[in-house]
């Protein structure tokens, strides 16, 4: 079987959310990179617009189709590849996870989304990205406090955490106090140093420029 290949900008939660559960499923893929945040970024180009029309990462190419939308690529990946769970076995922790899934990628992660950077403006930028970021984990952190347990959904790894691990990320990236959320602290401890979550960070990436990682 020809290894997967995932169109992937280092720094992008969206991208990593899909490396996360490719290594937990121990899917074989191979990285193509992105530099989307180039004047001309890449994503722009014609021959990337083939691959996604929407010009955004991840793309991923596997069972002779690309597939485009994280969530979309998360949710075919646990259909075709059963190994290795995802997703609980009960309807109620199922939609938990959901819930959790689409807080963070609808609620939080395009409203930081540095594409908007140039519409909000460089002296309002670090106060609008805290802002969003801080209603959605105030959000999480209600959910967690009746779900968790190790994980977001009690002791086994789920989508939920490959959508979480990359926001906490960005929550430290953009200076949000991250102690106020104890769960969210709890969780991201529990899963840095696990190898899928830890070979995947976006410092451990091919193409993490060396400046990034000091």
């Amino acid at each position: 079987m020809n290894k997967a290949i995932l169109y992937s900008y280092w720094r992008s939660s969206c991208s990593w959310r899909v490396r996360i559960a490719l290594n937990l499923k121990e899917i074989p893929y191979e990285i193509k990179p992105i530099n989307i945040v180039k004047p001309d970024g890449e994503q722009h180009t014609n021959e990337f617009r083939k691959i996604n029309p929407m010009s955004k990462v991840p793309a991923l190419h596997i069972d002779n189709q690309t597939l485009i939308e994280s969530m979309s690529i998360l949710q075919y990946l646990e259909e075709t590849r059963p190994q290795n769970a995802l997703m609980p076995k009960t309807p109620t922790e199922k939609a938990r996870v959901r819930e959790i899934c689409e807080i963070i990628i609808s609620g939080i992660q395009p409203l930081q989304n540095v594409g908007l950077k140039s519409h909000i403006g460089d002296e309002n930028w670090l106060n609008w990205t805290q802002l969003w970021i801080n209603k959605g984990f105030t959000a999480l952190e209600k959910i967690l406090s009746t779900t968790s347990n190790n994980y977001c959904v009690g002791d086994n790894i789920t989508l939920a955490d490959c959508c979480l691990i990359p926001q906490v990320f960005n929550a430290n990236t953009y200076k949000v106090n991250v102690n106020s959320y104890p769960n969210i602290v709890k969780i991201n401890q529990n899963l840095e140093n696990h190898p899928a979550f830890k070979d995947t960070h976006p410092f451990n990436q091919l193409d993490c420029p060396k400046s990034e990682k000091l």
